[in-house]
Order: structure tokens, then C-alpha cells, then sequence
């Protein structure tokens, strides 16, 4: 009984933290979904690459070790702020451009790899400290995986729907978000 309710408390602990991760995307998500004019294929790709990352990034995470976590913990937290700031500086400039120019956007696999690596890399740091205490890698990336995908179609198709009333200032306020999660990550 007692192993039990050990178990349940490493799974109930696993999943907040799945949830914690993948209200970035979440929140993120919403922020690209404001883009405008992106189609649910589009959304899905974005999700599933999300999903990718989740357990891509604390898989390696887990077996990076102490050391490259110690190493590495404050450095994650500045690439996941240059990235977001790189793109919600670029959907503000296209904005403020009218579309001129060309777009990093985040239906194309740069951009949805971009914003991929950006809202899961602190998954790698969290991947790193898991790996000293749980044993189930197999349940921690599945978790991971599931919830940040789904989080993130969510924070899109809640971003689209804004979009739709917000009309062509969607991409200017998605790119603000964008920038201000960035400027939160690196401070």
C-alpha cells in the first residue's frame, strides 16, 4: 500500500510538472496563434514539434547528467529568452512593415523549430534534476510530451480565436507576448 502511494505521488508530481512546462507553450502559444491566418494543419505541426521537444529535451536532460545541468541551468533560461525575443522582434517588424520582407514564419519548419526549442529547452534543466530521482524515464517523457503538445494547440487555437477579433494587430500583440516571455526567461 505504502509503495502505492509512492508511486502515485511520483506520477501526481511528474504530471504538475508536465503541466508547469507546458503552460509556456500554452502561453506561447497563444501569442503565435495571433499571427493570423494560420490553418489547423499548421497548428497541429506546431503541436506535434512542440510535443517532439518535450520529450526530446528532458530525454537528453536525463542523460546529460549533474554536471552539464550545473553547468548549463543558467544558460538555458538566456537561449529560451534570445530565442523569443528574436521571433516576437521579427512578428513586430513585419507588423510595423506591413508583411514586407521576408518572414520567419512559424508554420515553416525553421520557424516552428525555433519556436519549438524556445519553449522547451527549460525542459532539458528539468530533465537533468528527474534524472537524479525517478526511474521511470519512459512515463516522465511520454508525460512531458502529451501535455506540452496538447497545451500548446490549445494556446494556439485560443490565440487564433483572438486573432480573429483583433484583425491585423494580432501579429503586433502575439510578437509583444513573444517579447515580453523573452525578457522574463533571461531576467
Amino acid at each position: 500500500m505504502l509503495e502505492a502511494s509512492v508511486q502515485s505521488g511520483q506520477l501526481a508530481a511528474i504530471l504538475l510538472m508536465a503541466v508547469a512546462l507546458g503552460l509556456d507553450a500554452f502561453s506561447l502559444g497563444i501569442g503565435v496563434g495571433m499571427r493570423g491566418g494560420m490553418r489547423l494543419g499548421h497548428m497541429l505541426g506546431i503541436s506535434f514539434m512542440i510535443a517532439l521537444f518535450h520529450m526530446l529535451m528532458p530525454l537528453a536532460g536525463l542523460f546529460a547528467g549533474r554536471y552539464v545541468g550545473m553547468l548549463l541551468g543558467h544558460v538555458t533560461g538566456f537561449a529560451a529568452g534570445g530565442l523569443l525575443l528574436l521571433l516576437g522582434g521579427h512578428m513586430l517588424y513585419n507588423a510595423w512593415r506591413g508583411g514586407e520582407g521576408q518572414r520567419i514564419h512559424p508554420t515553416a519548419f525553421l520557424g516552428m523549430l525555433l519556436f519549438s526549442l524556445s519553449v522547451s529547452i527549460d525542459s532539458f534543466s528539468v530533465g537533468v534534476s528527474l534524472g537524479m530521482f525517478v526511474d521511470d524515464v519512459l512515463l516522465i517523457v511520454i508525460s512531458f510530451g502529451v501535455v506540452g503538445g496538447l497545451l500548446s494547440i490549445l494556446g494556439l487555437l485560443l490565440g487564433r480565436q483572438v486573432s480573429n477579433k483583433l484583425g491585423e494587430y494580432g501579429e503586433m500583440l502575439g510578437g509583444l507576448i513573444l517579447i515580453i516571455f523573452g525578457v522574463m526567461f533571461i531576467f
